[in-house]
């Protein structure tokens, strides 16, 4: 009667693993955990080392030689805009002083 008592009081209990089984069970898998791990890093390290290494020096581009590199001043005439009501558009407008550079 008392055995039945605490089923009743108690219903999980039966279905709970023994006290050593649950230390095992985490130490299977850890050590699963820690085989994946060793595995994925020796796969990583046998891909890595397929792919090609770094450039040389001696492939890598090179400034040119005569003509200016980065900022470079010129003067442009402004374009004087008619005073209207009418709000221009960007394809309304001249080219902003970029036909200058493409008659050259």
């Amino acid at each position: 009667m008392e055995n039945l008592l605490r089923e009743a009081t108690h219903p999980y209990a039966p279905l709970a693993a023994p006290h050593g089984m649950s230390g095992v069970l985490f130490t299977l898998v850890g050590v699963l955990v820690v085989a994946l791990l060793i595995a994925a890093f020796a796969w990583g390290r046998r891909i890595r080392s397929r792919e090609p290494g770094p450039p040389h020096p001696e492939s890598q581009p090179r400034l040119p030689g005569g003509e200016p590199v980065g900022d470079s001043m010129e003067s442009r005439e402004p374009e004087e805009l008619p005073r209207t009501d009418h709000r221009r558009k960007p394809h309304e407008l001249q080219g902003n002083g970029i036909d200058s550079r493409r008659r050259g």
